[in-house]
């Protein structure tokens, strides 16, 4: 599992580990592993052209130590100093080790086969200054690979918001712990590829992270196996109220996801039974009211319901129950905070930004601005726990603690219905015994595997890539579940 803490809590780590350590022997341990993942970079070191940008903290000395080590293995190493003051330590390694300083970083720039970021630190905000502005545009333009230490200059380390002009880098070497601005955008779309280097902080560091990133053995760990005494109650029963006679699509896309997610039987309630089962013949399909649909271990509600006063109605019977309840889309329409609070059983919110906005009184603009900050006020005004889908997709539960990242997915889920997939994934996990958190994480990862997965191939095997190779539907997702499952467990 990746974990990210923040920046006071690094402060703090690094100040006991530092307490223990000859002087200087952190920063050489940071210096050490950022030119390491340098030179993996480039295709050969002897010769390279690189350029460092140089701030006045930390992560400015980081990078002419890490350039004096590069300029040793025959680099040519250029720093450009953009601080008030410039690490007087590094400074002299780079300039005993053959590197120089310019005062015309434009042409340096221009040649640059590598460039490191070191002009602001992790406690840097509000985007770039003003003076650093046009030079870490011309390390943008140039055909260098650019490489941010600890974090790209310009966003933010706690929040991942982007409040001004911030330096984007192909990759970011991050040291001791992640940083939450790494794992969430907008900012993530900054940081690319990371990789972490381990100076020490981990005895230091405590154990409640601020941010968890679930990894393949993590999923794995979590998801149910049926044993030989099983049964579809054992299982896990869900009830989907979802659909409508204009939407019967999101019914039957909800209904694929839960049976993919295996549930053991689905109960279904609504007016879109035909359709459901057409596709879906094993569905329990019921035409009356939610309450008489008979025993689930959890329900999912909203996908599809459309609006006028029927779904409210249909919403405050599945609230009303006493048993895990996930409310999506339709559902969340003028959701009130009070009665999910006064619920017996837990209850998981799955807002898009605009939802999320919506219940939140606040433009959309806010929300996906500042995705960290809005679902922990979400979970936190209604008590419960919220997935708040995007771009990154966040997990968080009512009584704080870490909120969880989800890595795996793909701008291919931006497509209608997918969801509404989503839903149906999570509720089975809900309805088979996992906590809400665990449900909503697991199901985020599956699903954004799952559209890698039939992005890249339709499911078919091989490995599955980073990014995914073309559009795909939110059924192909759906059908895709099985594979995604398949991948997560035979890591385990």
């Amino acid at each position: 599992m990746r974990t990210a803490h923040r920046v006071e809590t690094v402060r703090a780590a690094e100040a006991a580990l530092m307490a223990r350590l000859p002087e200087g022997a952190l920063m050489q341990r940071a210096a050490a592993g950022l030119a390491a993942a340098c030179r993996g970079l480039l295709p050969r070191v002897y010769g390279a052209r690189v350029v460092l940008l140089v701030g006045s903290g930390d992560n400015g000395g980081d990078a002419l130590y890490a350039g004096a080590r590069l300029a040793r293995r025959g680099a040519g190493v250029t720093a450009v100093l953009l601080g008030d003051r410039a690490h007087e330590g590094g400074l002299a390694a780079l300039r005993g080790a053959g590197g120089r300083i310019t005062d015309d970083p434009f042409e340096a720039l221009a040649v640059a086969d590598l460039v490191l970021d070191g002009i602001t630190g992790i406690g840097g905000r509000g985007g770039l200054r003003a003076d650093a502005v046009p030079v870490a545009r011309a390390a943008r333009g140039s055909d260098a690979v650019v490489v941010a230490v600890d974090l790209p200059s310009g966003v933010d380390a706690d929040t991942g918001e982007v409040a001004g002009e911030a330096l984007r880098a192909d990759a970011t070497v991050t040291f001791g712990t992640y940083k939450p601005g790494l794992l969430v955008d907008p900012a993530r779309e900054y940081a690319g590829a990371l990789r972490l280097v381990d100076i020490g902080l981990g005895p230091f560091l405590p154990g409640v992270p601020e941010m968890e990133a679930l990894q393949h053995e993590d999923v794995a760990r979590l998801l149910p196996v049926p044993g030989a005494e099983s049964d579809k109650y054992r299982r896990g029963v869900l009830g989907v109220v979802a659909g409508s006679p204009r939407y019967p699509g999101a019914a039957v896309l909800a209904v694929a996801g839960a049976l993919r997610g295996g549930a053991g039987a689905v109960r279904y309630v609504g007016p879109a039974g035909d359709a459901v089962l057409a596709r879906h013949p094993e569905t329990l399909v019921h035409s009356g009211r939610p309450e008489m649909a008979g025993r689930v271990q959890a329900w999912v509600v909203g996908p599809g319901l459309g609006e006028g006063p029927g779904p409210g109605v249909a919403v405050a019977e599945v609230l009303a129950s006493d048993v895990p309840v996930l409310v999506d889309a339709d559902g969340l329409r003028g959701l009130d905070p009070a009665v999910v609070r006064a619920r017996p059983a837990p209850t998981l919110l799955t807002p898009h930004a605009g939802e999320a906005a919506a219940l939140l009184g606040v433009a959309r603009e806010e929300v996906e601005a500042g995705r960290l900050a809005a679902v922990r006020e979400l979970a936190g005004r209604f008590g419960a726990t919220v997935l708040l889908k995007g771009s990154t997709t966040l997990v968080c539960g009512p009584e704080g603690g870490p909120v969880r990242v989800n890595p795996t997915g793909t701008p291919w889920l931006a497509t209608a219905g997918s969801g509404d997939v989503l839903s149906g994934l999570a509720g089975s996990l809900l309805a088979a015994g996992l906590s809400v958190v665990d449900a909503a994480s697991a199901a985020a990862y599956l699903h954004g595997l799952a559209a890698r997965r039939a992005s890249a191939a339709r499911g078919s095997a091989g490995p599955v890539p980073a990014v995914a190779a073309g559009p795909v539907t939110a059924g192909e997702v759906a059908e895709s579940l099985r594979g995604a499952w398949g991948d997560v467990t035979a890591s385990a």
